[in-house]
């Protein structure tokens, strides 16, 4: 499913806007889907023996000098890193892509929501027996932010090996992030698997909202528009003016005078 998603947000970007809605549409059902059956497993205790094995694959690849590498993209994979670069992606976005950098930091807060209630509604321990490991904060989180930054840095643009790129540079440092979380003892696979198709189904939310949101502005502009501002918007080019329409609109805007007999 997590391939699928992002071979459909890649072709939204290339095709009509029904067309585009439905793929990001599908696609977050997909994966919501896919989140659900894991969250079911998960509290069922029927993935305990795939994220074992997992842990004991993760376990045999520790190695002193890799440590503090681990450790360091945890660090910055969490949210001190986000800040940054939700701030540092703001201030690029804002002269070129003014919508989305506003949008931004309302979808990472929006993030931080639905990651505390999967977690305290699953209310799973962690490998090292902290709470609430399910689903990986770090990997939902980074999922939206990186996937939200690689479908607006190739939005207009013509060459698909720029949004090759973004989506490599995103999955690299996800998954990058996500390994370290496992080598940490902080959560199993099912954990990161939960953060994966969670953060996929946020993402394309998300990303259809915000290329709604101009539609919905204009709708609502006109629903809110008087009689009177509909007679004074002029009447477009190369179309005839009806003259009874014209002499009635004269008519009734002009003001009433009292005429005084001297």
């Amino acid at each position: 499913p997590v391939v699928l998603v992002w071979q459909g947000i890649a072709h939204a970007r290339g095709i009509d806007r029904v067309n585009a809605d439905r793929v990001l549409l599908h696609g977050g059902l997909l994966c919501l889907a896919g989140f659900l059956a894991l969250t079911l497993l998960v509290t069922q205790q029927q993935f305990d023996a795939a994220d074992r094995a997992a842990r004991a694959l993760v376990h045999q690849t520790h190695r002193p000098e890799l440590l503090s590498f681990m450790a360091g993209a945890s660090f910055l994979g969490g949210q001190p890193g986000q800040v940054a670069v939700v701030a540092l992606a703001f201030v690029a976005l804002w002269s070129r892509r003014r919508r989305w950098a506003m949008a931004l930091p309302l979808v990472m807060a929006g993030v931080g929501v639905v990651q505390l209630l999967a977690k305290w509604t699953v209310d799973r321990p962690r490998p090292n027996l902290d709470p609430w490991g399910f689903p990986s904060a770090h990997v939902l989180s980074l999922v939206v932010l990186g996937g939200y930054l690689a479908y607006v840095v190739s939005a207009g643009s013509a060459r698909r090996s720029r949004w090759r790129l973004a989506v490599a540079a995103c999955v690299a440092v996800v998954g990058t992030v996500a390994y370290s979380r496992m080598y940490l003892d902080a959560h199993y696979l099912s954990d990161v698997l939960g953060g994966f198709t969670a953060g996929l189904a946020y993402l394309c939310v998300a990303i259809w909202t915000i290329g709604a949101l101009p539609e919905w502005t204009a709708l609502r502009a006109m629903m809110l528009a008087s009689p009177t501002d509909t007679l004074l918007v002029p009447a477009p080019a190369g179309t005839a003016a009806d003259p009874v329409a014209a002499a009635t609109a004269v008519v009734a805007m002009t003001p009433v005078t009292t005429v005084v007999e001297v």
